[in-house]
């Protein structure tokens, strides 16, 4: 076969990932501050473009893209427009023809300075809470102590203290109180050390603790502060049995702790978070899902200001400006638009399959991955990955970020599968209640999870109790033995 030159014509699919298609997903991405400086940088980089204000009869009328009242949870699918998932066509097309509807939509609106790109994000400022969430996932026992730990987190100010009502945390989430002290006992267990006491004396004494330095005498000092203010050293001695020389440890000890942990980190977002989600009981028993209004100014295109430069008398070139404008404006608009739809959309599913939580708390969540609810609504697993973060819920009982109700899960009789945490929380309470005298083996524990409808295997069941810190049924009983239990 002779070997030469030849030229072959050949087709060939693939596909482009072009500026608009780019932007698109990262619009998907973007948290309401940026949401925000977004907007403007578009304000003043188009002419055509132009904030309007959300209209009274938009407020009163419920759209698809404004609000959606559900009794199954679940929006009915727009057949006319498709969520951003992304369609590569349909963005290209509104792209490149320059016309369209002259529309509006809505899109999220608080307070930035700065607008990071994608790429970027990583590498800014954390803040407290990233820190400490960032810690949580290894210390917390189980998902349902780290969901509670989060909460927590959220609630902390901007120094590091919880000044919320422990009652009123385990209230909202549906827990009870011991479960509400095991989480904070975690957070506090976090770094930078002090983080989530609720007064100053708490938070000096967690460092102490941390130094081995909480001795009785320590206690004392640190529970009468009232009196180091006032100066009463002759007093805080005889109350603390030290003399003059350690006394002097101890008060230097005590100048060394840091009274606001939490502002050596970058100031959190958690006391400011607006929420893109609303959640409500509706009328019929139902859940009313809506995307929030009052942060949802009107993008429109200024036809009259478009018309006026049109029958100016341009020239080519402004004309060619003045078209490319208008389908860029047109473009934003849509693409906005179809950013709320998919994020009520994925809201909307989530409420559907974490239903249990909106209705009992943290007990009732469920196992979800980003694929279930993907597939539910029709789109890829990584636009769903896109809504979920940086995006939050409001309903009755908090003010929660999407990704926090997704958990992997394991099967069990019913058919729906329970959270592999919730399963861990269960090992722990049946070892919890053990008999000193009975100690349950691997295998008893897959017996008794299996009465309960839980099928797992021994193999499972060690990984599980591992992962939660708790050593074997020899380890405990050799333990329980030297404890004289």
């Amino acid at each position: 076969m002779a070997l030469g030159p030849r030229l072959d014509l050949r087709q060939s699919q693939s596909l482009v990932m072009t500026p608009q298609l780019q932007q698109a997903i990262k619009l998907l991405a973007l948290s309401n501050l940026e949401i925000e400086t977004f907007i403007g940088e578009a304000l003043e980089a188009n002419p055509l473009l132009e904030a309007g204000e959300m209209r009274v009869e938009d407020r009163d009328a419920p759209d698809e893209a404004a609000a959606s009242e559900i009794h199954d949870a679940t929006p009915d699918s727009d057949a006319g427009e498709q969520a951003l998932d992304i369609d590569v066509g349909s963005l290209d097309r509104d792209r490149d023809t320059g016309d369209g509807d002259w529309g509006a939509s809505g899109a999220h609106a608080a307070v930035s300075d700065e607008l990071p790109s994608i790429e970027d994000r990583s590498t800014a400022d954390t803040t407290l809470a990233e820190h400490l969430e960032e810690q949580l996932g290894p210390a917390a026992g189980d998902a349902r102590e780290a969901f509670i730990g989060r909460h927590i987190i959220g609630l902390l100010d901007e120094a590091g203290y919880l000044t919320s009502d422990l009652a009123e945390i385990a209230n909202d989430l549906g827990v009870g109180m011991a479960e509400v002290h095991r989480a904070l006992a975690v957070v506090q267990s976090l770094e930078p050390t002090g983080v989530g006491a609720r007064s100053l004396s708490e938070c000096l004494a967690l460092q102490a603790k941390e130094v081995d330095r909480y001795d009785p005498c320590m206690a004392r000092l640190i529970d009468n502060l009232d009196l180091v203010a006032r100066g009463e050293i002759s007093r805080l001695k005889r109350m603390c049995d030290v003399d003059d020389e350690d006394f002097a440890d101890m008060l230097a000890e005590l100048r060394g702790y840091d009274p606001k942990p939490g502002l050596a980190y970058g100031a959190s977002d958690a006391g400011t978070v607006v929420p893109d989600v609303l959640v409500t009981t509706g009328r019929k028993g139902g859940w009313d899902i809506s995307l929030n209004e009052a942060t949802l100014p009107r993008l429109i295109v200024n036809r009259g200001y478009y018309m006026e430069l049109r029958g100016g008398g341009t020239d080519k070139q402004t004309d060619s400006w003045l078209k490319e404008k208008l389908a860029d404006a047109n473009w934003l608009i849509k693409a906005l638009d179809q950013r709320q739809k998919t994020i009520l959309k994925t809201a909307a599913e989530i409420v559907k399959k974490q239903e249990g939580f909106f209705r009992k708390g943290v007990s009732e969540l469920r196992p979800l991955t980003l694929r279930e609810v993907a597939e539910e609504i029709d789109m890829h697993e990584s636009t769903v990955s896109r809504v979920t973060s940086n995006k939050y819920l409001h309903c009755d009982r908090g003010c929660f970020e999407l990704k926090y109700f997704f958990s992997s899960g394991v099967g069990s009789s019913d058919g729906e599968g329970a959270s592999a945490e919730a399963i861990k929380a269960r090992i722990k309470a049946l070892i919890d209640g053990e008999d000193a005298k009975k100690i349950l083996s691997d295998q008893k524990l897959v017996d008794l999870l299996k009465a309960e409808g839980f099928d797992l295997a021994r193999r499972t069941v060690a990984k599980y109790r591992e992962a939660i810190g708790i050593g074997s049924s020899a380890q405990r009983r050799r333990q329980k033995k030297l404890q004289g239990l």
